[in-house]
């Protein structure tokens, strides 16, 4: 493999890809990372199943709300510079590189990797916060942004615009940048699809000792744990619409059964491999959710025109407030919303990175930032647009159970409760359902192939055996914890994950600064080639 600059490429080191792995049974995995990430998990598992739930679960809570008041300057300015730095590294001359090199091609079509970015990035969040989010902004269930009047037309559309404030640039910045420096190491430095890749140009050969494992095993629980709490969490809100729509009692077995079909679905995916399983089932979860926003949006036409219209002018004009933590008098929705959100972006950074690098040779640094960067934030915009504000109209007209209720009696049902408002409710509530699980089903199977390569020092093709080993264990860590202490263990796992974005937001802002080291490297060969050539 030819580099324009061997600079910070594997050449320019005596490493080899998977040097340190071992092969037993059939695996090919690092011995290092591998051993340490699975017997930390389960030390985790453990330690949280001996205490009582509720008490394991509070004092986790404490350590998390310590983080997240503390550490807001970090996670709200990291966020920001990373949008800045992604926007001035896509219109700057860097731009023009190459993901590969400069005769690299793409491996998929524009509309599969789409497809593909996006329902590995946020696709379920959005099923289960698109009404629930904007509901809660808007009557003052947990706060309101900027301290906005509940139940009024600015908070309305403060509401609307700070939900996609949460779901737009700053949150596909952080994603994009960690893929991009993961891609850009990959392709045009040839060294392993691994975290520590990335810090090559900071550590040298440091990266490959302890320093380097380090980082590696702590993206992989980051990455373990919240795959495995979206899991369980994921599983009792489609255990909870299936009860809603087909009257089954949701309790701990229709959970876990519904966890198992999820799981058994993506081991049938990751088996069928990346075209025949995580692209097909993209693919399909990207026509079910336009076709179920196409008809919430014909039912509501002159609502969603008005609602599309204040969220963007509520975006636009709140994004630099919203941005900052100084001056604000609405703490307690800052850190319970805005922080926790850049901090739960940060956590799922890895798996998103990890998987987009994968997908994404032959793009050029600028068609990938601005892809990953518009796109998505315009397709979040109109989701939370049209279902906030069709929401947010039953409630103001006292519409069905949201307006009953004027607001969110159980977040789990949110969705449901706005779909129960018309005729045709339950046609549409399958609809979620299926969505709901087929949107799981893609993020567990691309889940299992990040972190199998992970744990197989950073190889790009290894046996399928081990991202089904993933696959289940990512499903078993899941269960295990809803039939000890129900949600309450998993949101203590959540926690845990947040509590780990904290180091993680410095990993991710050096890796951006390892990343401008690598790619003027390619600037530098140019400049050399071309005054050559004089």
């Amino acid at each position: 493999m030819s580099f324009k600059s061997k600079k910070y490429s594997i050449d320019s080191t005596d490493y080899q890809v998977g040097q340190d792995n071992i092969s037993k049974w059939g695996m090919d995995v690092h011995n290092t990372v591998f051993v340490a990430s699975v017997g930390l998990s389960i030390l985790f598992i453990v330690t949280l199943l001996a205490l009582p739930p509720a008490d394991a679960k509070a004092a986790i809570d404490s350590i998390k709300g310590a983080v997240l008041s503390n550490f807001d300057f970090l996670f709200m300015w990291g966020a920001n510079i990373l949008l800045v730095f992604a926007i001035i590294l896509a219109f700057s001359p860097l731009g023009k590189i190459r993901l590969g090199g400069d005769h690299a091609t793409p491996d998929y079509s524009k509309a599969s990797w789409i497809a593909m970015l996006f329902a590995a990035g946020m696709g379920i969040g959005l099923i289960f916060w698109g009404v629930a989010e904007p509901t809660a902004f808007f009557t003052n269930w947990f706060g309101t942004p900027l301290n906005a009047e509940p139940y009024t037309e600015a908070g309305r559309e403060l509401a609307l615009g700070a939900t996609v404030f949460h779901w737009g640039l700053h949150a596909w910045a952080i994603y994009g940048m960690t893929a991009l420096c993961l891609a850009y190491f990959v392709y045009n430095k040839g060294l392993p699809l691994s975290m520590r890749s990335v810090f090559y140009p900071l550590l040298g050969d440091r990266v490959w000792g302890k320093v380097g494992d380090v980082i590696d095993v702590l993206t992989v629980l980051v990455t373990l744990f919240g795959l495995a709490t979206s899991l369980g969490l994921g599983g009792t809100q489609a255990a909870s619409g299936i009860s809603h729509v087909f009257g089954m009692e949701n309790n701990i077995y229709l959970q876990q059964s519904v966890i198992i079909l999820i799981m058994g679905l993506a081991i049938i995916s990751v088996i069928r491999g990346m075209d025949g399983g995580v692209k097909f089932l993209s693919n399909l979860n990207m026509v079910i959710a336009f076709v179920f926003l196409g008809l919430i949006a014909v039912l509501n036409f002159t609502t969603v025109l008005d609602s599309l219209a204040t969220a963007v002018t509520g975006y636009v004009k709140n994004i630099f407030p919203l941005s900052q933590t100084s001056g604000r008098d609405d703490t307690t929705w800052l850190h319970g919303w805005t922080v926790f959100y850049w901090a739960w972006w940060v956590a799922y950074a890895p798996f998103f990175g990890m998987f987009v690098a994968r997908i994404s040779k032959g793009r050029t640094v600028r068609e990938f930032l601005l892809c990953v960067l518009l796109i998505p934030t315009l397709v979040t915009t109109a989701w939370m647009s049209i279902f906030g504000g069709v929401a947010i109209e039953q409630v103001m007209d006292k519409v069905g159970k949201l307006g009953l209720d004027q607001g969110i009696a159980d977040v789990s049902l949110s969705l449901f409760y706005m779909l129960d408002a018309y005729p045709f409710g339950d046609v549409l509530s399958v609809i979620a359902v299926a969505l709901i699980i087929v949107f799981f089903v893609t993020t567990l199977d691309s889940g299992s192939i990040v972190i199998d390569g992970m744990t197989a020092g950073g190889k790009l093709e290894v046996p399928v055996k081990q991202k089904v080993v993933w696959a289940v264990i990512s499903g078993a860590i899941a269960m295990v914890m809803l039939w000890i202490g129900g949600t309450q263990s998993i949101q203590a796992l959540q926690s845990i994950t947040i509590i780990a974005a904290m180091p993680f937001t410095i990993i991710l802002l050096l890796g951006s600064v390892s990343l401008f080291k690598g790619l003027l490297t390619e600037v530098d060969k140019l400049q050399v080639s071309a005054n050559q050539s004089r």
